[in-house]
């Protein structure tokens, strides 16, 4: 082999090597909800600046490895709670950034009442404490006049891990049940007190369906996508919402907080849906960790403010709602206050 043509062989490895790991140093991982995963992986496999792995592993999981420095960015359903802010460095180390929103439905299995079921907030909190046990009782009944509800006993079905939906879900059960707030609270993993578990989304909707007079709860991609009926929940203003992507975005455009960490159960707004709640991607706030480069820095600050602006074009089709103007312009603001050596990113 002559020496030029030797010579010519090493540039092109070079230049290959070189280019393999600006890619890589492009790669971004992600781990956290499931619940946005489906919209998450169609964003992610038409976002051509980065390749991003995201893991559907459950927002604990997720912010036990952003804590564990092992994954670019973090998702969640709910905000951080104190014990996780305090591992994490503290209130101001870590930012959240909300990337969509999405309704919990109340899903059943009713013999004769296909669909519209009717709930207040209060009787489905009875219900999970084991307080209402027929579907025929007259707190039921009160709310769904002329339907024939059966006298079956009511199974309740809950999640047996611990899961944003289940937050998402006590918390609004928190704020409508004096009852509730005082026995149970809100919690990713709650002592509940009544009913069967269910491990995940699926594990919730697999009882439901093969058990007569159960009810449980799902996020509302589930529901549709597994054909599953789900409730009317009343609302503040005593509206009985079918859970829309419209009325779910509705909860969600109110006044949202610097820090974005916002509760939108039992929404103001009175077109709003009353289960809803934003899911937030988590990242730390100074970039300058661990061996991180500027350049991956920029890349997942990047990814985000394309999340939350092209990217909610894929939204409704996935049955999500897209971010509200306000939740828009808290998120890009949020983004911006990131920073590399003090500085900002963006």
């Amino acid at each position: 082999m002559s020496m030029l043509k030797s010579l010519k062989l090493a540039v092109v490895a070079v230049a290959a090597s070189c280019v393999a790991l600006s890619a890589s140093a492009q790669d971004l991982r992600g781990a956290g909800s499931s619940f946005v995963n489906p919209l998450f992986q169609k964003m992610f496999s038409q976002y051509t600046a980065s390749k991003v792995d995201y893991q559907s592993i459950g927002s604990g999981g997720g912010i036990a490895q952003l804590t564990a420095k092992t994954v670019d960015f973090g998702d969640s359903d709910a905000p951080l709670n104190d014990e996780q802010t305090t591992k994490m460095g503290g209130p101001a180390a870590v930012l959240h950034i909300p990337m969509t929103s999405g309704a919990v439905v109340v899903t059943y299995n009713v013999p004769g009442v296909a669909s519209g079921l009717k709930l207040s907030g209060k009787d489905l909190a009875d219900i999970y404490l084991g307080k209402v046990t027929k579907w025929n009782s007259p707190e039921i009944a009160a709310t769904n006049k002329g339907v024939n509800l059966p006298d079956l006993p009511i199974v309740v079905i809950h999640r047996s891990d611990g899961s944003g939906t289940s937050f998402i879900f006590t918390d609004y059960l928190t704020k409508v049940n004096p009852d509730w707030a005082s026995k149970v609270g809100k919690a990713s993993a709650p002592n509940w007190p009544a009913g069967l578990g269910g491990k995940g989304s699926e594990g919730v909707a697999g009882l439901v369906k093969q058990t007569p007079g159960a009810i449980g709860y799902v996020e509302l991609a589930y529901a549709i996508q597994n054909k599953m009926p789900y409730g009317y929940i009343q609302n503040k203003g005593g509206k009985f919402i079918d859970p829309t992507l419209a009325a779910t975005t509705l909860a969600s455009n109110v006044a949202i907080p610097a820090d974005t960490k916002v509760s939108v159960t039992n929404t103001d707004n009175p077109a709003g849906y009353p289960i809803a709640s934003f899911t937030w991607a988590l990242i730390y706030k100074e970039q300058d960790y661990d061996g991180r480069t500027k350049e991956k820095a920029t890349a997942l600050l990047k990814l985000l403010w394309w999340n939350i602006h092209e990217g909610q074009k894929f939204c409704e089709a996935l049955n999500y709602a897209p971010l509200s103007k306000s939740a828009v312009k808290a998120a890009e603001a949020v983004l911006k206050s990131a920073t590399y050596k003090g500085k900002a990113i963006l």
